[in-house]
Parts: C-alpha cells; sequence; structure tokens
C-alpha cells in the first residue's frame, strides 16, 4: 500500500469517524454522566467490540481472496451499492435530530437492552448532564456496556467488507495492509471518541449552530458516494481488462 492510498483511507475514515454513530454518541453521554476518567473504561470496551468486528470481516476477505477471488468482484459492486445507500441516506438524513437527542434515545436503548452482572438494569440519569456518582456502575459494568454496545452494530462488518477493499491490493500481501489501515482506522476512531467524551455541552451547541451536525453529514455522505463510485470503477475495469 503506497502513502498517498493510506493518507486518502486516514482521512476517509477521520470524517466518517466524527459522526456520531452509536459508539461515539455513547462516549459523548458517558462523558458526562460518568466524567471522563471513568468514560475510559467504556472507550476501551467500544474499542474492543469494534476490534472483533473489524477481524471477522478482514478474515472473511483473506479466506475469500485466496479461495474464491471472483467473490472480490461481486463484494466490491456490492460493497459500492451499499455505500451509495448509506451515502444517500446520510444526506437526506442530515437535518433529523440533534446530539443531545440521539444520545438520549441511545441510553434508553442501552437502559433497556443491557443488565449489570446481578441482574439489576443500569440506572438512568435524570438527565445527560446530572453528576451520576450515586448511579455510576462499576468500572468492569461501563466496559462491558462499551463491547455490549459496538458489537451489537453488526452493520459495521457490512460497512468495513464494502469501504475496505477501495483499499486493498490483493495481490500483495495483506496482512501488513490490514494491520496499517487497523491502526488508520483506531487512530481516528480514537480521537473522536476522546473529543466526544471530552466535549459535552459545548460540543453539542457547537454543532448544533448553523447546520453543522447536518453538513457534516452530509459530508460523510458525500464520501461514501465518492469511495463506491471509485469501487464502480475498479468493477467495471476488472470487465473490460
Amino acid at each position: 500500500m503506497s502513502w498517498h492510498l493510506f493518507a486518502v483511507f486516514f482521512a476517509s475514515t477521520f470524517f466518517i469517524s466524527a459522526t456520531p454513530g452509536p459508539n461515539m454518541l455513547l462516549a459523548f453521554q458517558y462523558g458526562m454522566n460518568y466524567g471522563v476518567k471513568r468514560t475510559l473504561w467504556t472507550l476501551a470496551g467500544l474499542s474492543l467490540g469494534l476490534f472483533v468486528l473489524l477481524l471477522s470481516t478482514l478474515l472473511g476477505l483473506d479466506v475469500i481472496s485466496r479461495q474464491s477471488p471472483w467473490l472480490l468482484t461481486i463484494i466490491k459492486a456490492v460493497g459500492a451499492v451499499y455505500l451509495i445507500y448509506l451515502g444517500i441516506s446520510s444526506w437526506r438524513d442530515a437535518g433529523d435530530g440533534s446530539l443531545m437527542s440521539d444520545a438520549k434515545e441511545l441510553s434508553v436503548e442501552v437502559a433497556a437492552d443491557y443488565t449489570v452482572s446481578d441482574g439489576a438494569p443500569i440506572s438512568q440519569p435524570r438527565s445527560l448532564s446530572s453528576a451520576a456518582t450515586k448511579i455510576a456502575p462499576s468500572n468492569m459494568t461501563l466496559f462491558r456496556t462499551g463491547v455490549w454496545v459496538s458489537l451489537s452494530n453488526p452493520k459495521a462488518i457490512l460497512f468495513f467488507a464494502a469501504f475496505f477493499p477501495k483499499f486493498i491490493n490483493f495481490s500483495a500481501p495483506l496482512w501488513p495492509q490490514y494491520v496499517l489501515l487497523t491502526i488508520g482506522l483506531f487512530l481516528s476512531e480514537t480521537i473522536w471518541q476522546i473529543v466526544y467524551t471530552l466535549g459535552g455541552k459545548k460540543l453539542a451547541s457547537w454543532l448544533d449552530v448553523g447546520n453543522r451536525l447536518a453538513w457534516l453529514n452530509r459530508g460523510c455522505g458525500v464520501i461514501f458516494i465518492i469511495i463506491a463510485a471509485a469501487l464502480l470503477a475498479e468493477v467495471i475495469n476488472s470487465f473490460i481488462a
């Protein structure tokens, strides 16, 4: 992999990671509720869950590239269609909701679906900004919640399978490329998880000014469509060649 291609990959993932998906919303919510130090346990859980999903995807691509190379073309074509769908959805839904409202919705889902080890549900703060020392779960519970939220988003596998092939040279050794791409992805994710954890209400207010959050989502949609177009070009060239 050339450094130019890696730079494009990192820039793309850095921008995409900035959008408030489930992992970022959980980091944002817990940062306000439990403080930065406690939320680091949740960030570790989020990273572990994401790594499991990514590793599953990369192992699958490795097997396919060795045993059924023709499937890679199909994966790229289907992945391009999926990225176009994500791009259109990101643009169309860009103006819906806000960071605070999205975080509240996620907190309700987590409280409803996840329980601590003794079977008692995780308590909900009266508000996202309330001091949560009275109800703060254990560090291990914060960690497990991060793992659960990350693993409960299997669409990440679809995204990885659609997005990563554009940046992989399947005729070259794969695992050195996988390591480099994984480092780039997790560097982007970690930076933004920390930003969302530290940002709190100031970040939410900043994103709400001038529809910045909406334009961030639209920009992400544009990136999806650009990557999809590049994938489709590769598929077409493979048939022409």
